[in-house]
């Protein structure tokens, strides 16, 4: 079994159980504090086939023990004992991912040349609010600065990309001049 489909399933447990325990937020601060933590040579440690379950076990109650809710701490027990620590990063990002589902949350990306103002930011939030797949829904727009596309922007919707930079105007203009579409082909 893949590490995604693992991922997808302990995810589910664990939202599944938050939901029926009304922890839902909490959990998800757990989640978040974890994720955060996991990351350099805690993460190498619980992917080590070198170390044993046992001491990765031990490894993370002494890290989080008491830090966590008693249904996470308890999860995570179930994860090392069943052997899936391998998964746990996937596991980690899955449960954020059934989170946002829940919540109604939507991620987009949006890449500019330069930071963007607030006002220009807000714009770009109420022109997607608008669109009838956000409808009701909370829009997160995370920003990502790249001069390389040298003006206008690049907004990545889920599967959809918009691609309004300056970049892709003289790549196409490039494919203009290349083709020579005024010209008359000579067969």
């Amino acid at each position: 079994m893949s590490n995604t489909r693992v991922a997808h399933r302990y995810s589910k447990a664990l939202m599944d159980l938050a939901i029926e325990t009304n922890q839902v937020d909490a959990v998800k601060a757990d989640i978040d504090g974890i994720r955060k933590a996991t990351t350099g040579e805690l993460e190498r440690a619980l992917v080590s086939p070198v170390i044993r379950h046992d001491k990765k076990c031990q490894i993370f109650k002494a890290l989080f023990g008491g830090k966590v809710l008693p249904i996470t701490e308890k999860f995570f027990d179930l994860v090392f004992t069943k052997g899936r620590e391998l998964s746990m990063v996937e596991i980690l990002d899955a449960f954020n991912d059934r989170y946002r589902e829940l919540k109604g949350i939507r991620i987009v990306e949006l890449t500019t040349a330069v930071p963007i103002s607030d006002e220009l930011r807000n714009d770009f939030r109420n022109r997607l609010l608008k669109m009838e797949r956000y409808q009701g829904k909370t829009v997160q727009i995370q920003e990502k600065v790249d001069a390389n596309i040298l003006g206008g922007f690049v907004l990545q919707m889920e599967d959809d990309l918009f691609d309004a930079s300056i970049q892709r105007d003289l790549k196409d203009i490039k494919t203009q001049f290349i083709e020579n579409m005024y010209i008359q082909k000579i067969r």
